[in-house]
């Protein structure tokens, strides 16, 4: 097992009928920032239920955030953070929502262009605005880790940051709240949580048992409920564990101590910032290229993946990789969601572009030995047409 240091200051108020909690968790006297998607949390009930909780306190709000949440959206937030000066920001949405709030947290606090905190990775934050969320699509894991990836529409860029000024200090993960999603909503999220667990996981052995079994878990547990998460819209135990599921997947936990590939979503941030493909279809058509391409370097965990995950105990190493990496496409597509550039109308003649943007953005060097280079990239690519 790899060094680390583990860190995580997130509190989770988990269950039915948890945002009451909201009067207890945010400052009696802060002036509250609510940010916003679209409007389902309006028509479904969730912000009035919101804006009750949080009783006396003054509220404004920010509607409009995108599902990849935009730097040109975002710095309108800003301003009002500024301008009316709000003191805790309150994220009630899924991961883009989430996402924006950890870039407007950090950007009202940041003096020179808050760009710079996508470009430079964060490396010159050093504080931001305390929030909390009530998250409503389960997916991303936003609501318990520093993370954020924010796009810039003007120069079709979409780019990460973490910093650990921006952890939220709580998240309210109430299952009910995912009730009115519509199926495309909760496949993505499978398909999300999926594959941030296999970036962390189908790397190479370093003896990290816990780690190794932990995320063997989430994922057995993701393709036993996928299915019957999007068609039992009100089950609450599949919606409780899908829940938590999706933020286990990405709270740091299973990634602590192993060596990670965040490959498959730098390719398929280009994927989205140039063709607005949803973030985990974009996954789903990156995912299977890679891990057939590179199965030599990930031979040994793909193996585990197979007998593990899969249970195929019969054929050859490279028979068993082949059907664990098939089986990985089949359950995507199981949940609705395609896998090829051609089921999103992409051919040959895109590839090039997102090569290109790829080296605009530093890609050079991507995967846990740092030999994704553009050249493999491209064959990646290639691979999923």
């Amino acid at each position: 097992m790899l060094n680390f240091d583990y860190y995580n200051p997130t509190r989770i108020a988990f269950g039915e009928g948890k945002v009451k909690d909201l009067d207890k968790l945010v400052p009696a006297d802060a002036k509250v920032l609510i940010l916003l998607g679209g409007s389902s949390a309006k028509k479904n009930g969730t912000l009035s239920e919101v804006t009750q909780a949080l009783g006396q306190r003054e509220v404004v709000e920010f509607s409009g955030i995108e599902a990849n949440p935009t730097y040109e959206t975002l710095m309108q937030a800003v301003e009002i953070v500024k301008n009316q000066n709000i003191d805790f920001l309150l994220a009630v949405g899924g991961g883009s929502v989430i996402d924006g709030t950890k870039f407007v947290a950090a950007a009202a606090h940041y003096s020179d262009e808050p760009w710079e905190i996508l470009t430079t990775r964060a490396t010159k934050v050093t504080s931001a605005v305390p929030f909390g969320t009530v998250l409503t699509l389960p997916a991303t894991g936003s609501e318990m880790n520093c993370g954020s990836v924010i796009t810039r529409k003007s120069i079709q860029a979409k780019l990460p940051f973490m910093h650990p000024s921006v952890f939220p200090q709580f998240s309210v993960l109430d299952p009910t709240k995912t009730y009115s999603l519509p199926e495309r909503q909760v496949a993505n999220g499978v398909v999300d949580a999926f594959v941030h667990i296999t970036e962390q996981y189908l790397t190479y052995p370093v003896n990290a048992a816990v780690q190794d079994r932990y995320a063997e878990g989430l994922l057995q547990t993701l393709i036993e409920i996928g299915p019957k998460v999007i068609e039992e819209k009100e089950n609450y135990d599949l919606r409780a564990n899908f829940m938590w599921v999706a933020t286990q997947a990405l709270n740091g936990l299973i990634g602590a101590g192993v060596p990670h590939d965040w490959a498959t979503h730098m390719i398929g941030h280009e994927l989205t910032a140039l063709h607005n493909i949803d973030h985990a279809r974009t996954l789903a058509i990156v995912l299977p290229s890679l891990l057939t391409l590179k199965q030599d370097t990930k031979r040994a965990k793909l193996l585990q993946f197979a007998e593990r995950v899969w249970h195929i105990d019969t054929g050859t190493d490279e028979e068993k990789i082949a059907a664990a990496i098939e089986k990985t496409r089949n359950f995507f597509e199981s949940l609705g969601i395609g896998t090829r550039l051609g089921d999103y109308e992409l051919d040959a003649s895109h590839i090039p572009a997102l090569v290109k943007q790829l080296e605009n953005h530093g890609m050079t060097q991507l995967g846990e030995h740092g030999d994704i280079d553009l050249a493999v990239s491209q064959k990646i690519l290639e691979q999923a047409l």
